[in-house]
């Protein structure tokens, strides 16, 4: 039977980050921006003590902050019990190197219905409030503050600089 080193595995990245080159924060947050704007759909990841979701969903990228506008859903079981989430953010494969992604950790917060934030997250989609209110209830928008980023792009190593690069939010 295979004994797997999961530790072993998991510490990949962490290892190779030490000796790669790295971008100064400030140009890195620039093109992490960049990313993020020229995209506006991820797979949003929730988890419970007994279960995982991954939802692709539609994005607004707003003052540094992830907003999703939902129905609902089981997604809304695992943040009842755990405000962590990931989010995935990607190009289409097209191989090794042409890779461009984004991971990202946060903490999900729920906004409450018809608040200025909510609003201006209503305003910045041009959703009419009337509309939101005929509703049998008003759509859930969630955010999401992020905590960090693990940015891939193989066109960095052009640039002289690692593939893969961090940034602590």
């Amino acid at each position: 039977m295979y004994n797997m080193d999961y530790d072993l595995a998991a510490s990949h990245w962490i290892k190779k980050d030490q000796t790669s080159v790295h971008m100064n924060d400030k140009d890195l947050k620039e093109k992490i921006d960049t990313f993020i704007k020229g995209h506006n759909t991820c797979a949003l990841a929730t988890a419970s003590s007994d279960m995982v979701r991954n939802t692709p969903i539609e994005y607004n990228y707003i003052d540094g902050f992830f907003y999703f506008f939902s129905e609902g859903g089981i997604k809304f079981k695992c943040l009842k019990e755990n405000k962590n989430v990931g989010m995935a953010i990607f190009e289409p494969y097209g191989g090794f190197g042409q890779l461009k992604s984004l991971q990202v950790e946060g903490i999900a917060e729920i906004v409450e219905p018809f608040s200025d934030e909510y609003l201006k997250i209503m305003a910045f989609k041009k959703i009419p409030v009337e509309v939101m209110k005929k509703l049998p209830q008003p759509m859930h928008l969630i955010k999401v503050v992020p905590k960090m980023f693990d940015y891939l792009d193989s066109d960095l190593k052009k640039e002289g600089f690692g593939s893969r690069q961090h940034l602590d939010y």
